[in-house]
């Protein structure tokens, strides 16, 4: 398996130094039917990446940028190897010249992630995790800091538009936490958050190649996930997903405690969504 993540990296790499870095603030943009951006850097990034994983290993490559028929045939075709692919998380900040967007892999088995890869090609940064092997950047093991121990401290990680308004209100109105961040780039969340650089988490609704890697990289660092109104992440329906998550076993108890109490949290108990 490290050879494997070995040569994931080497792709990855190389992928965003020919095809993503070279498009940088160069690219036009087009929006897809649900008003997302992409660009042909995203197209370009994520033929190059299926070419190059294939040949690392030939698992079906379930891209982003492929329709919902596509997503879902691979899925069920995937079930005993399957590479899940965001060729660039953050294509707003990718166009706009917000230097915060990153490129992510999976290797899927049993609807689990056993190897994540997510690269951020300007600042050079490569986390990265296999199952049962622990989270890094680069050389170095994650976290790279010691988060605190109450809630009031943190910095959270906190994505609004996707939250219930009511919710979003008083998170903003009466929040738990020190401050809060919102930078655009979901793969990259999940990452900081492994290494401390954010403390806890909230999004109402990710997509399967935006938590793929991520949420495998932040529990290997020895944080915790779950969803909203509580529950196991990686049960159910795989293509949206709510996450509730926290650098520590600790503040995951705090963070889940203070959103379960809220009745605005209580629909997605239901829905288990």
């Amino acid at each position: 398996m490290l050879t494997l993540l070995a040569q994931v990296i080497e792709a990855v790499r190389a992928v965003g130094r020919d095809e993503v870095m070279p498009r940088y603030l160069k690219v036009a943009h087009a929006r897809k039917d649900d008003g997302s951006l992409f660009t042909e850097a995203d197209l370009a990034a994520q033929q190059a990446l299926i070419e190059r994983l294939t040949a690392i290993a030939p698992y079906p490559v379930l891209g982003e940028e492929m329709d919902d028929d596509v997503h879902k045939r691979l899925w069920h075709e995937g079930a005993e190897g399957l590479w899940c692919v965001d060729p660039i998380d953050g294509t707003t900040n990718f166009v706009s010249g917000m230097p915060f967007f990153a490129m992510s892999i999976a290797l899927m088995k049993q609807g689990r992630p056993v190897l994540g890869v997510v690269y951020d090609p300007q600042a050079d940064e490569c986390f990265h995790a296999v199952a049962g092997g622990g989270a890094w950047l680069g050389d170095e093991r994650l976290p790279l800091k010691t988060a605190p121990e109450r809630l009031d401290r943190c910095i959270a990680g906190v994505d609004f538009k996707r939250i219930p308004r009511a919710l979003a209100g008083r998170l903003a109105a009466e929040h738990p936490y020190s401050s809060q961040r919102n930078l655009g780039a979901s793969t990259l969340d999940w990452c900081y958050l492994a290494a401390g650089r954010f403390h806890i988490y909230l999004h109402g609704g990710q997509k399967l190649w935006d938590y793929a890697a991520g949420a495998l990289i932040l529990e290997e660092s020895g944080g915790r996930v779950s969803r909203l109104g509580g529950g196991d992440f990686w049960a159910g329906d795989p293509w949206t997903r709510s996450a509730v998550a926290a650098r520590t076993p600790g503040l995951q108890a705090q963070w889940n405690d203070w959103l379960v109490a809220c009745d605005d949290v209580k629909p997605y108990q239901k829905a288990g969504q």
